[in-house]
């Protein structure tokens, strides 16, 4: 019998809380899914809303602070599955 981790499925203020508060229950599941212990999965339009997040708010003489390159790369790094719901 395959052994697969219990999923969640964050939704978009879940993941804002994952990824923007450590304290947080959803920063926690995001811990446990990098150590293989959960599965996490989101909609892909829930990244939508963290690029928006990220690029209206964190700017340095009204540039956004990071490029679409670094914020591809941070997409590609949290283990989230990220699904077209």
């Amino acid at each position: 019998m395959d052994w697969r981790p219990s999923g969640h499925l964050l939704k978009t203020n879940d993941l804002v809380h994952a990824i923007f508060d450590p304290e947080s229950d959803a920063a926690k599941l995001l811990v446990k899914a990098t150590m293989g212990e959960v599965e996490l999965f989101a909609a892909q339009k829930s990244w939508n809303a963290i690029l928006w997040l990220i690029n209206n708010t964190l700017k340095v003489d009204g540039k956004p602070v990071y490029t679409g390159q670094q914020l591809g790369n941070l997409r590609a790094a949290l283990p989230i599955v990220w699904k077209k719901l």
